[in-house]
C-alpha cells in the first residue's frame, strides 16, 4: 500500500506530468476566453441588431395572434443559458382584440425568458429553445357567446405546401413558475383556476406531432365542471409528471400519468382532450386506492355534501370515468366505480359492519335524460354486512334521483333472533331464542339522507322465539311467527303462542299496513283470530298493565330508529281480536265455547259480542277494562241465563259478600247487569268496588241456613222450616254503590213465607232493610192458577213490617217501617 501511494507521489512529481498538467490549463483558459468572446460577441451582435431581433420577435409574434402583444422592457442575459442566446422579457402583456368588452388579459408576466438558437437566429430564423415564464397571469376566457380570447393563437391561413419554409418555430421548453393559470368558461359554467409553484416540459418533436414529460406542482383554486355545483379537489395540492401526447391529424392531447400526488393520495390518470374547431371533448378517467372521506373531499359540493353523510373505515378501490364537452352547459358524464371489503360503513341512521360490495355512482341513469341529480344513480351490488348486529344480503340496491331519492332492492337475512336485542336502545323487548329468515322486495324514500317509511313485500318467518315484552311484562317461549307483506295488507299467519300452560294460535291482517304505519299508526287497526284449546285469563292480565320504566339513560338520535317507532306503533295502533276458546279458566269460573271480539286501544281493552257457557248456562257480556295505577277499571253490561247460581257465585268469590255463602242459595240464575269496578293485578274482584244496576230472577231456588232468614223465622214463625225454604218466586232489583246496595223491590215467595224487600243492604256498616212479612201461611200459594191470583192473597190476614238495621256490625231485627 506504501509502495503505491509512493509510485502515485512520484508521478505527480514527475516532470512528464507537469507537462501536461501545463497544457490542460492553457486548454482550459482557452475555453473560458472563448467564451467569454462569444458572449461578448452576442452581447455586441444584441447590442448592434437589438432593434432588428425586436422585429423579429414582434413581426413573429404577430404573423400568429389576433390581439396585441406589449413589452415593457427587454434585455440580453450575459451567460444565461448558453449557448442560446436569451432574452428577457419585462412586464409583458397579451390581449385579444376585445379586450375593451371583457377586460380579462391573457397574459400578463413581470419576466418572460426566451432562449433562441443562436446558429437559426444568424440564419434569421427564430427558433425557441426554452420559454421560462416567471411571476405571470394567464387568463383563459369564454364569453357566453362562444367567443375566446384564446382565439389569439389561432392561425389566420395554412400555408401551402409549397410554400411552407424549410425552416419552422419551434418551442423545445416550457417552464413555468410562479404562474397563477385560469380559464373561465362562462358557455359552460366551467372555472379552472390553479396556483402553478412550478411547471416544467421538454418537447419532442415529430413533424406536426409532439410529446413531452410535464412535472407541475400546483395548488388547485377551482376544478369546476359546473359552477352551479362547485369545484372538485378544492384547495388541494396536486404534484406530478404528466406523459402528454399531441396528435396532429386527430388534433388532441392525450395524458396519462401515474402515482399522481392530489392532497396526501396518489391517482392513476389517463385523459385527452379534443382540439379541433367545434369538437370540445374530453375524457378523465381516475384510478386509486382512497379513504372514503378523502375521494368525498374530492368531489365537488354537490355530491361531497351528501357523501360526507356516510363514511368508510378502511380505504376502497375507486375508478372515476368523467367525459363531457368544454362547451356544454351542465355537469359532465360522471360514472363512479368502487370495491368495498370487510370495511365499516357508517350510514345516518347507524352502522354497517364488515361490509362487502361493489358500488357505482351515474348521473346519467336514464341515457336522454341528461347529467344531472335528478338522474343520477347509485346502483350497489353483492352488498352483505351487519346493520345493529343482522346480517344482511342485498343483491342489488339502486337509488334514483339524488334530489328526491328512491331505494329499491331486495333484501335477505338469516339470523338467531337474539341478535334483535341489540336494536332496541330502551331495551323494551328482550330476546332468549329463536331464529328468523326474511325475504323481502323493499323500497323506501330516503329524506336529508335518513332512511323513511321503507316499504316491504315477501315474508318473514320466526320460529320458536322466546322473549320478554318488558312495558307489559309478557313472557313467551316457543312462539312461531310468519309474516307475509303485500302491497295492499300485512298476513299475519301460523303464530303459536305459548305462556306456561297455555298455548295461543294467531292469525292477523293489517290492511294498508304501511301507510298507515309511518302516516297514521293511530288509524291502524290490527285484524286478529285467536283460537286457544286452554287459557287462564289472569295470566294474560299483565298485557294491559301501564308501561314499565325501563332504568338508565335514553339515547337520543336525530331521526328515530326502527326501534322506537316500532313501539310507537305499538302503543298507538288498534287491535280487534276475534277469540274463541275452548276452556277458559277464570279463577275459579270454568268457561266453555267462549266467542268474542276484543278490541285493544292504547292500554284500554274492549270487549263485544261476547259469549260463553259455565255453570250449566250461558252469559253474554261486553266489557271494557282500563288500567288505573296498579288495578284495573272495568264496565261491563251481561246477561246471565239458567246459570247455576251457587257454582256462578263460588267462581267470583261470592262477589265479597260475607253474611252469605253460595252454599245458602240454590237454583238457576237469569240477570241483566250494568256494573263497574275495579279487580287487581291478579285477577280479583276488589271488595265493594262494584257499582251499577243488577236484576235478577232465581229459578227453582231454594235458600238454606241464610241466616238473616233464620233470625226473622225464629222470631216470627217458630213453627216453620225457615231453614230450607223453597223459591217459587225470587226477583229483584240491586242498585251497587260500592260498600251498599240498594235493593228495590226484591220479592221473595216460597213455602214458608213471601217476604218483600226494600232498603240498603251494607257489607259493612249501614244495613237498614224494611221487610214486609205476611203471616200467613204460603205453602199452597204455589198451586194458584196465575199471578195475580197469587198477588191477590199475598198479604191476607196479619202483616208485619220489621226493619233490619246495622247494630255495630252486626244486624237486628226490631219492629217498625223504613219510612218512619
Amino acid at each position: 500500500m506504501k509502495a503505491t501511494l509512493l509510485r502515485i507521489k512520484n508521478f505527480f512529481q514527475s516532470l512528464h506530468f507537469r507537462k501536461y498538467a501545463r497544457r490542460f490549463g492553457f486548454f482550459i483558459l482557452g475555453l473560458i476566453a472563448l467564451l467569454l468572446l462569444t458572449c461578448g460577441g452576442l452581447s455586441i451582435y444584441f447590442n448592434r441588431n437589438k432593434a432588428e431581433i425586436i422585429t423579429k420577435i414582434n413581426t413573429k409574434i404577430n404573423e400568429n395572434i389576433n390581439g396585441k402583444f406589449h413589452i415593457g422592457d427587454f434585455h440580453y442575459k450575459f451567460l444565461t443559458g448558453f449557448p442560446n442566446f436569451t432574452l428577457a422579457l419585462k412586464e409583458v402583456e397579451v390581449k385579444d382584440n376585445q379586450w375593451a368588452t371583457h377586460q380579462h388579459t391573457l397574459l400578463k408576466a413581470k419576466e418572460i425568458e426566451v432562449r433562441l438558437n443562436v446558429w437559426s437566429l444568424i440564419q434569421n430564423e427564430i427558433n425557441i429553445h426554452k420559454i421560462l415564464i416567471n411571476d405571470a397571469a394567464i387568463y383563459v376566457y369564454k364569453a357566453p357567446n362562444g367567443y375566446s380570447n384564446a382565439n389569439i393563437f389561432k392561425p389566420k391561413k395554412k400555408k401551402a405546401p409549397e410554400n411552407k419554409s424549410d425552416t419552422e418555430t419551434t418551442i423545445d421548453q416550457i417552464e413555468l413558475n410562479g404562474v397563477h393559470f385560469t380559464l373561465n368558461n362562462l358557455l359552460g359554467h366551467k372555472l379552472f383556476d390553479f396556483d402553478v409553484d412550478r411547471l416544467q416540459s421538454k418537447v419532442k418533436h415529430d413533424g406536426d406531432n409532439w410529446q413531452t414529460d410535464v412535472y407541475l406542482n400546483t395548488q388547485i383554486k377551482s376544478l369546476a365542471f359546473n359552477t352551479v355545483h362547485g369545484s372538485f379537489a378544492k384547495q388541494k395540492e396536486l404534484k406530478g409528471t404528466f406523459a402528454v401526447a399531441y396528435s396532429a391529424p386527430k388534433e388532441r392531447i392525450d395524458v396519462v400519468t401515474k402515482d399522481l400526488k392530489i392532497g396526501t393520495d396518489s391517482f392513476d390518470i389517463i385523459a385527452f382532450f379534443n382540439l379541433a374547431k367545434g369538437n370540445a371533448l374530453f375524457g378523465i378517467n381516475i384510478s386509486t386506492s382512497i379513504l372514503w372521506q378523502n375521494a368525498s373531499n374530492l368531489l365537488s359540493a354537490n355530491i361531497s355534501s351528501k357523501l360526507n353523510r356516510f363514511n368508510l373505515k378502511k380505504e376502497i378501490e375507486v375508478n372515476c370515468d368523467i367525459k363531457g364537452d368544454f362547451n356544454a352547459e351542465g355537469d359532465p358524464r360522471i360514472v363512479v366505480q368502487a370495491i368495498a371489503k370487510n370495511n365499516e360503513l357508517s350510514i345516518p341512521d347507524g352502522l354497517i359492519k364488515d361490509c362487502h360490495f361493489k358500488g357505482i355512482f351515474t348521473n346519467n341513469f336514464k341515457p336522454t335524460a341528461g347529467y344531472n341529480d335528478a338522474n343520477s344513480a347509485i346502483i350497489l351490488t353483492k352488498f352483505t354486512g351487519e346493520y345493529e348486529n343482522i346480517p344482511l344480503t342485498i343483491p342489488q340496491l339502486s337509488i334514483n334521483n339524488l334530489e328526491k331519492p328512491l331505494a329499491t332492492g331486495n333484501l335477505s337475512s338469516d339470523f338467531d333472533i337474539e341478535r334483535l336485542n341489540q336494536i332496541s336502545n330502551d331495551k323494551w323487548i328482550q330476546f332468549t331464542s329463536g331464529h328468523a329468515k326474511a325475504n323481502l322486495a323493499f323500497q323506501f324514500d330516503i329524506v336529508d339522507l335518513y332512511i323513511t317509511k321503507p316499504r316491504f313485500i315477501g315474508k318473514i318467518d320466526v320460529d320458536d322465539a322466546s322473549f320478554h315484552y318488558i312495558p307489559k311484562n309478557v313472557r313467551a317461549v316457543k312462539t312461531n311467527i310468519h309474516l307475509d307483506f303485500t302491497e295492499k295488507a300485512l298476513l299475519i299467519k301460523q303464530i303459536a303462542y305459548k305462556h306456561n300452560k297455555n298455548t295461543i294460535f294467531i292469525e292477523g291482517e293489517i290492511d294498508n299496513f304501511l301507510n298507515l304505519y309511518y302516516n297514521a299508526p293511530e288509524k291502524m287497526i290490527v285484524n286478529w283470530k285467536i283460537y286457544c284449546p286452554n287459557i287462564d285469563l289472569k295470566q294474560f292480565l299483565g298485557v294491559l298493565a301501564s308501561s314499565q320504566k325501563v332504568k338508565g339513560p335514553a339515547k337520543t338520535s336525530k331521526s328515530p330508529t326502527i326501534s322506537n317507532h316500532l313501539r310507537s306503533v305499538i302503543d298507538k295502533c288498534s287491535v280487534v281480536i276475534d277469540i274463541k276458546a275452548d276452556k277458559i279458566n277464570y279463577n275459579k269460573l270454568v268457561a266453555t265455547n267462549t266467542i268474542a271480539r276484543i278490541q285493544m286501544l292504547d292500554s284500554k281493552l274492549v270487549i263485544k259480542n261476547g259469549s260463553l257457557q259455565t255453570s250449566g248456562g250461558t252469559i253474554t257480556f261486553d266489557s271494557e277494562v282500563v288500567p288505573n295505577g296498579k288495578n284495573y277499571a272495568f264496565s261491563s253490561n251481561a246477561q246471565v241465563n239458567k246459570v247455576e247460581i251457587a257454582s256462578f257465585l263460588k267462581s267470583f268469590n261470592n262477589f265479597g259478600i260475607q253474611s252469605f255463602s253460595p252454599n245458602n242459595i240454590k237454583g238457576k240464575l237469569t240477570s241483566t247487569a250494568s256494573v263497574n269496578g275495579f279487580i287487581n293485578s291478579r285477577g280479583e274482584l276488589i271488595s265493594n268496588s262494584m257499582r251499577g244496576k243488577l236484576g235478577f230472577k232465581v229459578n227453582q231456588g231454594a235458600l238454606v241456613n241464610f241466616e238473616p232468614i233464620v233470625k226473622i223465622g225464629k222470631f216470627a214463625f217458630p213453627f216453620r222450616d225457615v231453614e230450607n225454604i223453597i223459591f217459587s218466586d225470587l226477583s229483584g232489583q240491586l242498585n251497587m254503590r260500592g260498600e251498599q246496595i240498594d235493593i228495590n223491590n226484591l220479592t221473595i215467595s216460597s213455602n214458608v213465607l213471601n217476604i218483600d224487600v226494600n232498603g240498603i243492604y251494607s257489607f259493612g256498616q249501614g244495613t237498614n232493610l224494611a221487610l214486609t212479612v205476611p203471616l200467613r201461611n204460603s205453602k199452597n200459594d204455589a198451586k194458584l192458577a196465575t199471578q195475580a191470583e197469587r198477588d191477590a192473597v199475598r198479604e191476607r190476614g196479619i202483616v208485619l213490617h220489621l226493619l233490619a238495621v246495622d247494630d255495630n256490625g252486626k244486624m237486628k231485627i226490631k219492629w217498625g217501617k223504613r219510612d218512619k
